[in-house]
């Protein structure tokens, strides 16, 4: 099968080079990432190390900073986001290549910790061909996807196969995990509960009330806009989540007239804006604003298909946190935090911005030393061979 697969790699290769190669020349955030995942664009430079962390994108590369910082590691993301994340606290970071290329480019290491639904068959692979223990850490199947799992279990089965201890975000996953093939599953909840959130600048507080639409999605800040009315005691931060979005925030504002400063143009250290919104067009300040903010309206959340977004970071700062009802990627989270306002109707939103104060809190945290102890385990071994 391993072979087949590896075949039928270089033929998805050798039809979509044209059309992906265009597409990163068309799209700035496609403009390295896929450079270098199709063509190895500045991608041989692979260091060794013991433990190798992969991760798809922003969140995750910063929720496995303390697991790749307590060990000589190297870290490989999908995204753009993702790499530019991981090389604020490790110097070993490349992007991960596309399967036809991994067998030619893959170094070896003691221990592979994927992150969460990175399965990447070739990956797996040849982490094990060089004897590598796998970790599989922060494991989830949500509702909407685990019928196409299913659908191919054969093919996810074989990448179980290779992964030697697994680390799933409920029981739920782990029933669904294991229906797929997985073995030696525990659970752990969902580790972005346990990290320890700190902003990393310390900006102006406004005297008047500060509201943040936060990570929001296309539509969604045109649709909260038109759901809350600002008092004069009261500033307005837009934080969308995609930068390639930051220019279409910033025209829906003009649009609708309103008066609005940009964070990348504001002089002063302390960014103090004087507008009655700030457009947040910059990506590692969120938390920075969470920090100093009263009410946090968290986005991808109002629509479906989106899945919603971590409410850890909010609650980390006791802030009013009020969320859409569309969480099912985050189910998890948002069970470890107390005191969050669920808008189903936007017609309540203005009424839970003005009126709701009981501030977010997150209980009690689960013990990670478990998966420090496996990764050390697994360099341990390695060590023996």
């Amino acid at each position: 099968m391993i072979f087949c697969y590896y075949i039928l790699s270089w033929i998805a290769f050798i039809i979509s080079a044209i059309p992906v190669f265009i597409l990163s020349l068309l799209k700035q955030k496609y403009k390295y990432s896929l450079k270098s995942r199709f063509f190895l664009f500045k991608n041989f430079n692979q260091k060794k190390s013991d433990v190798h962390f992969h991760s798809c994108s922003y969140g995750e590369t910063r929720s496995i900073k303390e697991f790749a910082l307590r060990f000589n590691s190297r870290i490989t993301t999908i995204t753009e986001t993702g790499f530019n994340c991981a090389k604020e606290f490790c110097d070993k970071v490349n992007y991960l290549p596309f399967e036809n290329w991994i067998p030619l480019w893959f170094k070896p290491t003691r221990v592979l910790v994927i992150f969460e639904a990175e399965y990447w068959l070739m990956l797996v692979f040849m982490a094990k061909f060089y004897q590598a223990k796998i970790i599989l850490l922060n494991a989830r199947i949500s509702d909407k996807s685990y019928k196409s799992y299913l659908r191919f279990r054969f093919f996810y089965k074989k990448i179980f196969y290779y992964i030697d201890e697994i680390f799933a975000q409920s029981d739920i996953d782990k029933i669904r995990l294991e229906s797929l093939g997985a073995k030696n599953v525990k659970v752990l909840h969902n580790i972005k509960a346990n990290i320890t959130i700190k902003f990393s600048k310390n900006y102006f507080k406004p005297r008047e009330k500060l509201i943040i639409f936060a990570s929001t999605h296309a539509g969604e800040e045109e649709l909260l806009l038109n759901s809350i009315n600002l008092s004069k005691k009261e500033k307005l931060i837009i934080a969308p989540r995609h930068p390639e979005r930051f220019y279409e925030v910033e025209n829906l504002l003009k649009n609708k007239g309103l008066e609005f400063e940009k964070f990348s143009l504001l002089d002063t250290q302390d960014k103090k804006f004087n507008k009655k919104i700030l457009l947040l067009d910059a990506l590692g300040e969120l938390i920075n604003f969470y920090a100093i903010s009263d009410v946090v309206v968290l986005g991808g959340s109002f629509f479906k298909n989106i899945g919603g977004h971590n409410p850890i970071e909010v609650a980390s700062f006791q802030n009013v946190l009020i969320t859409g009802p569309f969480i099912d990627n985050q189910k998890v989270l948002f069970d470890k935090v107390e005191n969050v306002y669920y808008c189903n109707d936007l017609k309540e939103l203005d009424y839970k911005i003005h009126h709701c104060s009981l501030k977010a809190k997150i209980k009690k945290s689960d013990d990670l030393s478990q998966i420090f102890k496996a990764i050390q385990e697994g360099i341990d071994a390695g060590k023996s061979l």
